[in-house]
């Protein structure tokens, strides 16, 4: 990979406290541009304590402060088609696309007794199906310098059912896209972030997780950010089919 400006592929960004945000200018700071998804029906409907649209144009200013080209691009990721036009949309705004960062998903808490039908089936649409077929469609334009993957994925399945059971197909999808497409000399990683508060803890489970964080502390976006910074990087070329566990020891 060179030193040249490089496109990245972003999803699920918007709000102006998600772990995407946090990416994609710690990527612009790198030398990206960066092309970044949202669904405002999504963030509307499953509010975070933040306006969708106002993160989204935030992070758009913010890009441009920082010298990246940007593209915004609102679409359904349940829709089989949209991964296709997405990285057709990237690459024809930016140039071939060097990095795919996937930050997308659905996630409505439910249990093995209430989880509808309905929402397993959306749940793997997004964060299973539409992980596959961008990672398919990136891998089809990607410079025969090679390319760069990053998914984030979860542990938390007990009473996140379908989101929890979802990050674990897309787990296996990454590490077989590891062995697939590295001879294209693509990497392909994950990364736990564990418990990072960007609006969805209430006090009782904030102060649970602190319980638990050896660190003393939860993770902020920044703490992510940074590690897939380097993932992305030209240092990173050796690392390729793990599963990162970046959360202050949560996990151990």
């Amino acid at each position: 990979m060179t030193a040249e400006r490089r496109a990245v592929v972003l999803t699920g960004a918007g709000r102006a406290n998600s772990i995407a945000n946090a990416i994609a200018l710690a990527l612009a700071d790198d030398g990206w541009d960066v092309a970044f998804t949202t669904w405002t029906a999504y963030e509307t409907r499953v509010p975070l304590g933040a306006d969708p649209e106002e993160g989204a144009n935030a992070l758009a200013a913010q890009l441009a402060h920082r010298g990246a080209r940007w593209l915004r691009i609102e679409t359904d990721l349940a829709d089989p088609a949209t991964p296709d036009r997405v990285l057709a949309e990237a690459s024809a705004s930016l140039g071939p696309v060097r990095g795919l960062v996937l930050s997308h998903s659905e996630s409505v808490d439910s249990s093995i007794a209430d989880t509808t039908v309905e929402s397993f089936d959306r749940h793997f649409a997004v964060n299973v199906r539409a992980a596959w077929l961008l990672i398919r469609a990136f891998a089809a334009q990607v410079p025969s310098s090679g390319g760069r993957i990053v998914a984030l994925t979860s542990d938390h399945v007990a009473h996140n059912l379908p989101y929890g059971s979802s990050k674990g197909a897309l787990d296996r999808i990454v590490r077989a896209a590891a062995v697939e497409l590295g001879p294209q000399a693509i990497t392909a990683n994950l990364v736990d972030p564990g418990p990072v508060d960007t609006g969805w803890m209430d006090a009782s489970t904030r102060e649970a997780l602190l319980a638990r964080q050896p660190t003393g502390r939860l993770g902020v976006p920044g703490d992510t950010a940074r590690l897939v910074r380097f993932l992305l990087s030209d240092e990173a070329e050796w690392v390729t089919g793990q599963l990162i566990h970046s959360d202050g020891g949560f996990s151990s």
